[in-house]
């Protein structure tokens, strides 16, 4: 029997396992995809936000500030991409200072340091490209960008590192609450135990459902983007908003880590879980906003499209605590935006309080845990001298798989071999960047799915895209048998 069961391995169900390890537990994570990070997670605006906006006293507020503190050494410790660049929300006119204003004296009663209100001339030293209509802006210094399922891929390792189980196309069906213990019913087999972490996004009023009658809905709410060629890399410095609504935080245009340039998202209510398609009237929606904020934006540099889905809770905040019908299970639910702001500070909270507060005595520390992954390997960062010495250990790291961004096959073994490490293309994807280029896959695609293939000892033809059942190959061209 396990100590906990996750039900969910984004960046929030992954995080808690990681902490979780900090003590000797048995803790498993379950999740109904065939990868980590494969919701919300691998689709959203990719920042850490400063935390000034969320309502004081409410789990947002608590939650981002927090977060935001603790970026740097936890991404230092799992060797994750992070820049703390600043962010800007823009005033067009007079009539928006009024906004910039609460939001600096929110800011201020949470604590986030270094807020300021700047003029004209100082945007544009920060950001020479942004529209001549912006009058003022709200500074954050202490804003910044993240690879956000590069973080959820390092916590997923780390935590198994230090013994956590992953078991993935492992979706919960039932749940069922006996006197010391949890049933979870999968589609691989029974798991027991002592408490349930319910870390499932979209569905975590669903998952709840199995056990009591849910105190709270989530609905879905799509944002669309466009993800510019880093050609353009230095179109802006700084995560630049507009004056949020009752929607969100608007259009941003941002650098991402890997440096390309992000715009997007709208808030758009859709009715069913799964709608992740792009549209032709969010996009360009998403374009007539953006050039609110640069006029001549190069939307002819964009590479791709993508929509991701936000987990909206009724209750209008995360929920963070154990459930007062069922003893023992856990709700980490509508962890929308500033959900990966704040996700560190959830782990934390939600494995040291609440996880090991039920536990007591059976959760010991661990004097074994190490908070550190192993680097991975980049090659194209390294110096001429330290590419050689690796090519004479491993002539792979000679082999370029990616031109667009210069991955090499070394790479790509070393991300499928890890723990969690990739068991598809896109996963391959975000852990190395094969395919993140202009070409999108277009000529390395193949030999991926050549190396995927024979590390996994399958056929090429059970290589997987992205989900489920996503292949890529079904059958021979020419040359197959009876010819």
């Amino acid at each position: 029997m396990y100590d906990v069961a996750i039900i969910g391995a984004g960046v929030i169900g992954t995080g808690i396992a990681r902490e979780l390890m900090r003590y000797q537990l048995k803790v498993i994570m379950l999740e109904k995809e065939n990868d980590v990070a494969d919701g919300t997670t691998k689709a959203n605006s990719a920042i850490v936000h400063a935390g000034y906006d969320a309502p004081f006293g409410s789990n947002k507020a608590r939650f981002n500030v927090e977060g935001n503190a603790m970026f740097d050494q936890v991404c230092k410790d799992l060797d994750v991409h992070f820049k703390q660049i600043g962010s800007l929300v823009l005033a067009f006119d007079e009539e928006d200072r009024p906004t910039l204003e609460e939001l600096l004296e929110n800011g201020k009663r949470l604590g986030v340091p270094g807020l300021e209100i700047i003029e004209a001339d100082r945007i544009r030293e920060i950001e020479p490209n942004v529209s001549h209509t912006a009058v003022a802006a709200l500074w954050a210094p202490t804003a910044g960008i993240v690879g956000p399922w590069e973080l959820a891929i390092s916590y997923a390792e780390n935590a198994m590192d230090n013994g956590a189980e992953l078991r993935l196309n492992t979706e919960v069906t039932a749940i069922e609450k006996k006197e010391n213990k949890f049933v979870l019913t999968t589609s691989t087999g029974d798991v027991e135990a002592k408490l349930v972490v319910n870390a499932s996004g979209l569905h975590a009023d669903d998952i709840y459902n199995m056990v009591a009658e849910s105190e709270f809905t989530i609905n879905p709410r799509r944002g669309e983007y466009f993800l510019l060629d880093n050609e353009v890399s230095d179109l802006v410095n700084t995560v630049v908003f507009q004056c949020p609504t009752k929607m969100g935080k608007g259009v941003l245009v941002s650098p991402t880590v890997d440096g390309n340039i992000i715009v997007g998202p709208n808030a758009e209510d859709v009715e069913t879980k799964d709608e992740i398609n792009t549209t032709a009237e969010g996009l360009a929606f998403v374009r007539e906003k953006a050039k609110l904020t640069i006029e001549e934006l190069p939307f002819h540099m964009t590479i791709t499209n993508f929509s991701g889905l936000r987990a909206e809770p009724s209750t209008g905040d995360f929920i963070v605590e154990e459930s007062k019908q069922v003893l023992g299970f856990v709700n980490v639910a509508g962890i929308k935006s500033p959900g990966l702001s704040s996700a560190p500070a959830i782990a934390v909270y939600v494995a040291e309080t609440i996880c090991v507060g039920i536990l007591g005595a059976d959760a010991k520390k661990n004097p074994a845990f190490n908070p550190k992954t192993r680097k991975k390997l980049r090659f194209e960062g390294l110096s001429d001298e330290k590419k050689e010495d690796l090519i004479r250990v491993e002539p792979s790291f000679a082999r370029i798989i990616c031109r667009c961004e210069t991955i090499t096959e070394g790479e790509i073994v070393d991300a499928i071999h890890r723990n969690a490490g990739a068991r598809t293309i896109n996963g391959v994807k975000r852990r190395c960047r094969p395919g993140a280029g202009r070409c999108q896959g277009g000529f390395c695609g193949p030999r991926v799915v050549e190396i995927l293939a024979r590390e996994l000892k399958i056929s090429p033809m059970e290589v997987e895209l992205e989900g489920k059942d996503s292949h890529i190959l079904v059958g021979e061209t020419k040359g197959g048998a009876g010819e």
